[in-house]
C-alpha cells in the first residue's frame, strides 16, 4: 500500500521516510520486477527491459549531472558528484547489455510505448532540473534506493546475455543516509525531498506497469 504522501517527513526524520517510501512504493515491491529478476524469466522480456531502462536511465546527462548543473542545493553538490560519478559507469553498463540483448522485441502498441518512455525520461528532467530546494535531492536519494532492485533485473539480464556484471560504485546506504538527514534541514526542505522522491518512484513503478502490459500483449 501506498503511504499517505502528506504525511510529514519530518515527524520521523526524513531518511527514514525515505526508507519507509521505498519500501512500500519502491520498484521491489510490484511484482513484475520479481518475475523478470527469476531464473526463468523470459528473454524477451528481458531484452524488453533493458531497452526500457536505457531509455529512462542510460542516456547522459543522467539526473544527478542535471541536478548539479542546476544548483538548487549547492549543499548537495558532492553527494551529487559521487552519484553522477557512479551513473557514468552504470550507463555504459546499460549500453553493453543493450547491444548484447539486440532488438526490441515484437510488440503490440510500440508507438505508445515510445512516447510513456519519452514522457517517463521528461518527468524525470523535470525533477532533477526543480529550482525548489530539495526536490532534486529527494529523487537522487530516491534513485540510489531504488537502484538496488533495478540492478538485479539488469543482473538477471547481464547473466543471460553474457555480458561482465562491474561493481556498483553508488555511494553507501550509510553515507547517503547521513547525507539525507544533513540535508532536510527545514520542513520545505524536507517536504520537496519527499515530494522528489515520491515522483522519482511513481516513474519506476509507471516503468515496470508498462513492461507487464508489453509482456501481456506479447503472451496474447
Amino acid at each position: 500500500m501506498a503511504l499517505d504522501i502528506a504525511e510529514p517527513a519530518w515527524q520521523a526524520g526524513t531518511w527514514e521516510f525515505l526508507e519507509r517510501l521505498a519500501m512500500n512504493d519502491g520498484s521491489a515491491t510490484h511484482p513484475f520486477l520479481a518475475r523478470l529478476a527469476a531464473a526463468d524469466a523470459a528473454t524477451r522480456d528481458l531484452a524488453d527491459a533493458v531497452h526500457a531502462i536505457c531509455a529512462i536511465h542510460g542516456q547522459p546527462p543522467g539526473l544527478a549531472d542535471d541536478a548539479v548543473a542546476t544548483g538548487a542545493q549547492p549543499d548537495a553538490a558532492d553527494w551529487l558528484d559521487e552519484i553522477a560519478s557512479a551513473f557514468a559507469g552504470e550507463r555504459a553498463w546499460i549500453a553493453q547489455l543493450a547491444a548484447a540483448a539486440g532488438p526490441l522485441p515484437s510488440t503490440p502498441g510500440q508507438a505508445e510505448t515510445e512516447a510513456a518512455l519519452i514522457g517517463e525520461r521528461h518527468t524525470l528532467d523535470m525533477l532533477a532540473r526543480s529550482d525548489r530546494r530539495g526536490c532534486a535531492t529527494g529523487a537522487a536519494a530516491a534513485l540510489a534506493l531504488d537502484w538496488a532492485a533495478i540492478r538485479s533485473v539488469l543482473e538477471c539480464a547481464a547473466d543471460r546475455f553474457a555480458v561482465d556484471i562491474p561493481v556498483c560504485r553508488l555511494p553507501v546506504r550509510a553515507e547517503t543516509a547521513t547525507t539525507v538527514a544533513m540535508l532536510g534541514s527545514t520542513a520545505a526542505t524536507e517536504r520537496a525531498i519527499t515530494f522528489g522522491a515520491q515522483q522519482l518512484l511513481a516513474q519506476h513503478r509507471g516503468l515496470w506497469s508498462l513492461l507487464e502490459a508489453r509482456a501481456s500483449a506479447r503472451d496474447a
